[in-house]
């Protein structure tokens, strides 16, 4: 006999199923709280600096650069004011700069020399980043920014690390960096020539016998003067062109343009006292 069971609260039903599923749950979340979440599930597992030091090395000298990059940055994250953290900055930049990541290059060693100003690898780090810039240099047709700033930063060494073994290319490359801003501005100083626009012309060959006056570039400069002081005709400032240039390059042919030029108006060359040209020079301003 099928006995089938009525009544008349089906909520009863329903309590009573709701009431065993509230159970189970529970259950449920003791069986979960036996693995408790701790702090380390959240923090990646810390190397020894002298362990991530050494693996960035090794990898270097595999030619391992991005792994040696990875250790490094793990280093620097881990360790932020060790000994080894100081050293993975400068292996860093050097890393940067035989990538020819020169961006990079120029921040990390800017950075170095900013936090350790006097330790011994400062002089290193300044001249990595004046390389960074004197690999840049353009043409000399281009915007010459990079060059003033491969300059200025060669400079840093010669002057802020005298002693250091980097000086002597410091001031090659310093010489090369000069000579290529003087170039752009003759390259300007002609092009004003050419369209007879001579008094913007003067000022780009002015600032060259200024502020250049040991480059190559002097000479023309001189000569190019003479040409604009005799277009415009200011002959006395032509002739004392002419003099200050056969006084300092005799043997020049810029020299014998410059007195075939003056010999055609009937004038010679001749010493003006007192100009800013006699007095300025001597006394421009030129690399070590």
């Amino acid at each position: 006999m099928r006995f089938t069971l009525v009544t008349d609260k089906p909520g009863m039903i329903f309590g009573a199923v709701l009431k065993g599923m509230l159970i189970c749950g529970l259950f449920g979340l003791a069986a979960c709280n036996t693995s408790e979440t701790t702090s380390s599930d959240f923090v990646d597992d810390i190397e020894p600096a002298d362990t991530l030091y050494n693996q960035a090395l090794a990898n270097m000298d595999a030619g391992n650069y991005k792994e040696a990059k990875q250790k490094l940055s793990q280093l620097d994250q881990q360790h932020p004011y060790s000994e080894f953290s100081r050293r993975s900055l400068i292996l860093m930049t050097f890393i940067h700069y035989r990538e020819g990541n020169y961006a990079d290059t120029t921040a990390t060693g800017k950075r170095f020399v900013s936090l350790y100003p006097g330790d011994k690898d400062a002089a290193y780090a300044q001249y990595l980043v004046g390389m960074a810039y004197f690999k840049q240099i353009p043409s000399i047709t281009r915007d010459q920014t990079i060059t003033a700033r491969s300059y200025n930063a060669m400079n840093e060494v010669v002057e802020n690390y005298p002693e250091s073994e980097y000086v002597e290319d410091a001031k090659r490359k310093m010489r090369v960096a000069f000579d290529q801003l003087a170039g752009k501005e003759m390259l300007v100083g002609r092009y004003y020539q050419e369209r007879r626009e001579y008094l913007a012309s003067i000022n780009r060959y002015k600032e060259v016998v200024q502020k250049f006056s040991s480059t190559r570039h002097v000479e023309e400069a001189l000569a190019r003067l003479v040409e604009c002081y005799y277009s415009l005709g200011l002959a006395s400032e032509a002739q004392n062109a002419a003099s200050v240039l056969g006084h300092n390059f005799p043997d020049s042919q810029w020299y014998k343009d410059s007195y075939a030029l003056l010999a055609e108006g009937g004038l010679t060359p001749q010493a003006s006292q007192g100009s800013w040209l006699s007095n300025t020079f001597d006394n421009a301003d030129q690399p070590s």
